[in-house]
């Protein structure tokens, strides 16, 4: 999906329900709309959003933690130190959304496509990620330590202080990164395509991490 649906497209639109109240834990959410609402230390740990629409929704602390996002498309949503660790995510579209210090650790995303999107020190550790797009986006210190990313690509996006250590990657394509800036874990790099522009770029780190010392005299 090269670009974002509008709300209009999507083929539960005409079914939504509007939501007006309080998340639950272990809440049922089918063919919802949360319009302009903001959740703030709310707990809606193993809750099942299925077909729901979420529209300029802050989320501030509290968290969604071990809940199912199925079919799910989301416009301008921030997170603000909200866990969402241990979530699944199938058939999401994040749309110009903002995740802040969110935890997303053991989380499990398949085809997922955020566009415009800005992760700011976002903790994936060992997160799993499968068929997911990160369109134009910005992930600053993001960590995916011990991750494992699969059919995994960035067209657009700027990668700044990313940390990888511990991670499996197998078909990455990060050839239409603008930038690629990598903390740590360079080796995993291996299950990555790259362009040559990339490699001048990573090769004082590739040094390194195979213990080349690089002398000119």
């Amino acid at each position: 999906m090269s670009v974002p649906r509008e709300r209009a497209d999507l083929p539960y639109a005409a079914h939504l329900d509007p939501f007006d109240g309080r998340l639950a834990p272990q809440g049922e959410y089918d063919t919802v709309a949360f319009q302009g609402q903001e959740f703030e230390q709310q707990d809606a740990g193993n809750a099942r959003f299925i077909e729901c629409v979420f529209s300029s929704v802050v989320f501030t602390g509290g968290g969604c933690p071990r809940a199912r996002f199925s079919d799910v498309w989301m416009h301008a949503v921030r997170w603000v130190g909200s866990e969402l660790g241990e979530s699944t995510w199938l058939d999401a579209e994040v749309i110009n959304g903002a995740f802040a210090g969110v935890l997303l650790n053991a989380a499990t995303l398949r085809r997922v496509t955020f566009f415009g999107c800005k992760l700011e020190g976002v903790n994936a550790r060992s997160a799993t990620l499968q068929e997911v797009a990160f369109v134009d986006c910005l992930l600053r210190e993001v960590d995916l330590a011990g991750a494992t990313l699969n059919s995994v690509s960035f067209p657009g996006s700027t990668l700044e202080r990313v940390r990888l250590e511990g991670a499996q990657l197998s078909k990455v394509d990060l050839r239409g990164a603008t930038d690629l800036d990598i903390a740590d874990g360079h080796a995993a790099l291996k299950g990555a395509t790259i362009n040559s522009t990339q490699l001048l770029g990573l090769a004082p780190a590739f040094a390194r991490t195979l213990g080349v010392t690089v002398k000119d005299s």
